[in-house]
């Protein structure tokens, strides 16, 4: 079932990406569901803009907004109203087709809980993406692989099973898997929410140095502390973004 819903992708065109100066760019987005209570508005007109290589931290209350924000900007959901711009594509008026094909190329996600694959090896969870968007050659995607690994300090726990990592080296593994495709874009959910302290920190770090090397970051989190270390802080409130609060953080350098 699955390879026929890839193989069902394959030849899939996307629009021609506008030049823009924005990564991300939500225009007048409103969203809302009908339920058995009514209509509820969950995103009442926002306006947002994040640069290439921005590391944005998104907050806010339960229930404020942010998980349909972040839904809009990854394309799992579609706005009643307004325009939703990622890397110079217009997702809103995507296919359910186009929008597999590129968010498998664009985004990048970080679950809060890791979500890698139990019965694979770290090395095989990496490759994963590479295999469902048909990226780089057959031969290249375990070297590819190790070397995101490397890059988050995980090589040596390759051929191992998920399991037998800690929390820290999994959330590592799931950072290399959302950046097998090379994607512009990466999105985090409260990717620290089951961390320790001293691992969260570290995993704000590597987010961070990404930054620097012009990966756009943006992370849902509830730890103002880590908010605080990103170079943004974008608040969600009752379905609206408030005033953003650009910070004097420390240097990505």
């Amino acid at each position: 079932m699955l390879g026929k819903w890839l193989s069902g992708l394959i030849g899939v065109d996307l629009p021609q990406p506008r030049s823009a100066a924005a990564a991300v760019e939500l225009l007048s987005v409103r969203k809302t569901y009908v339920t058995g209570a009514g209509e509820f508005e969950a995103l009442k007109g926002i306006q947002l803009q994040v640069a290439a290589g921005e590391f944005v931290a998104v907050v806010g209350k339960s229930g404020s907004g942010k998980s349909t924000l972040i839904n809009m900007i990854t394309g799992i959901d579609r706005p009643t109203e307004g325009e939703v711009w990622v890397a110079g594509i217009p997702v809103h008026t995507l296919t359910e087709n186009q929008i597999a094909v590129w968010r498998g190329r664009t985004v990048g996600v970080v679950f809060q809980f890791f979500q890698l694959l139990p019965t694979l090896t770290v090395l095989e969870n990496v490759m994963l993406p590479m295999d469902f968007c048909n990226m780089y050659d057959r031969l290249e995607r375990p070297e590819r692989a190790m070397r995101l690994l490397e890059m988050v300090g995980v090589s040596e726990q390759a051929h191992k099973l998920p399991a037998n990592l800690s929390g820290g080296q999994q959330q590592r593994v799931a950072i290399a898997r959302s950046l097998a495709n090379d994607p512009p874009l990466l999105v985090a959910d409260e990717p620290t929410g089951n961390l320790d302290s001293r691992t969260a920190t570290a995993v704000i770090d590597l987010f961070k140095e990404l930054a620097t090397r012009g990966k756009t970051i943006l992370m849902v989190t509830h730890d103002n502390d880590l908010a605080r270390r990103s170079g943004r802080i974008v608040t969600v409130y009752d379905g609206q973004v408030m005033a953003p609060d650009v910070m004097e953080t420390d240097s990505y350098a």
